[in-house]
């Protein structure tokens, strides 16, 4: 449930400082600084021992970085930048490896290149804007999809904040919401693409790539890059061709941190 404020009480808003999104004109608060892009695949789009060294290098990384911690000298943690920059690192090659893979198609269904499948995406992604995210850009890819949101607090994150019982910028209230999230849309659309498809099983593979987006030049950068992504696959020459994929348009003076 997400929650939504009349602008009279823009109080609570400036108290926590959130963003606001004014889509349909109805105020919803949004996690300040919390621009998410997030990748989901087909299931059995990328080969199982391909996604076991993620698996197992992502661990390895965790495990690094634990040790960074217990290693570190008494009353001191390591390097935050670092750190960042190690684990934004293991992103991007992993990313570019998925990518690759994805893009050049030669494994596993394409069920996303239907347009009775793509449509349901489409309209999945659609749906929830301004309910329960603000949607900046997508793309839907015959075996993947691009997507980058920004969520709106829930409930209990608002009702945490206004007891003094967390910053709701802490990174658990953000893995959090993306979670529900994309429970929600790939649940509700592995279902509708099952029927449509007249299949079953599982729909999506179980992982999604997620990254956090922190300033608007990456913003900006990703939101092309996702819009761009037919593009680069070779399947049109201008991203507008793409019938599948959406860039939100920004207004002059528009509450938007992203705004490039």
């Amino acid at each position: 449930m997400q929650m939504c404020f009349c602008l009279d009480q823009e109080g609570i808003v400036n108290q926590f400082d959130y963003k606001l999104s004014y889509r349909r004109n109805l105020p919803h608060i949004q996690l300040p600084e919390a621009t998410l892009f997030v990748t989901f695949r087909l299931d059995g789009s990328i080969p199982e021992e391909v996604l076991e060294r993620w698996r197992l290098e992502k661990k390895d990384l965790e495990m690094t970085l634990l040790r960074w911690f217990a290693t570190s000298p008494a009353g001191t943690n390591p390097d935050p930048d670092e750190m960042a920059e190690v684990k934004l690192k293991f992103h991007r090659r992993w990313f570019k490896k998925f990518e690759d893979l994805l893009d050049g198609t030669k494994t596993g269904p394409l069920w996303l290149k239907e347009e009775r499948v793509a449509v349901i995406i489409d309209e999945a992604l659609r749906y929830r804007d301004g309910r329960i995210y603000r949607l900046d850009a997508f793309c839907v890819m015959p075996n993947h999809v691009h997507a980058v949101f920004a969520p709106f607090l829930t409930e209990a994150m608002v009702e945490r904040a206004m007891q003094g019982k967390r910053n709701v910028q802490n990174n658990d209230d953000i893995k959090a919401v993306m979670a529900s999230v994309m429970q929600s849309l790939k649940g509700r659309t592995a279902r509708q693409c099952n029927l449509a498809l007249n299949r079953e099983g599982q729909f999506w593979q179980h992982e999604s790539f997620d990254h956090i987006i922190r300033n608007p030049s990456e913003w900006e950068r990703t939101v092309d890059y996702v819009v761009n992504n037919p593009v680069k696959a070779g399947l049109v020459k201008n991203w507008q061709d793409w019938k599948w994929s959406y860039r939100r348009q920004v207004f002059e003076g528009e509450p938007n941190a992203e705004q490039p």
